[in-house]
């Protein structure tokens, strides 16, 4: 049985192939989960995930936006913003714990990204959680 963490893997898969403008992602999706034995409930959790990053893409990329430090949104490695996008999606859009969310992020960032990613993914979640945390406090 696929753990969250790979299932949280194949949604990093579809998102970038979403990013790099694949018009056949959601075709391909439930096969891609299926050869990655990615089922039953971790599949629900995937296509949640997919599907409420989606839903959610002008705010998330917004949120992101707001807290790069000298990057311009549109030069990120597509691994890197796939990985930011769900990263945030979670943060913004879920109830699951912070940490756990930011460290899934790291992990993801260091199988799948290039050397500077996990720390370049942890300070760019932890900013978008700081504020969203300061939001929080404030209402």
């Amino acid at each position: 049985m696929a753990t969250r963490h790979q299932a949280r893997g194949a949604v990093i898969s579809l998102l970038y192939a979403h990013d790099i403008g694949n018009p056949e992602v959601e075709k391909f999706a439930e096969d891609m989960l299926e050869e990655k034995k990615i089922r039953n409930r971790q599949r629900a959790f995937a296509m949640g995930l997919y599907k409420g990053v989606l839903e959610h893409l002008e705010r998330i990329d917004e949120e992101i936006k707001a807290h790069l430090k000298d990057w311009d949104f549109e030069r990120l490695d597509h691994v890197d913003r796939s990985i930011l996008r769900l990263g945030t999606y979670e943060l913004l859009f879920s109830d699951l714990d912070r940490a756990v969310v930011i460290d899934e992020a790291v992990e993801l960032a260091k199988e799948l990204g290039s050397d500077q990613s996990p720390k370049f993914v942890n300070g760019v979640l932890d900013a978008v959680k700081k504020s969203s945390d300061a939001k929080d406090a404030a209402q």
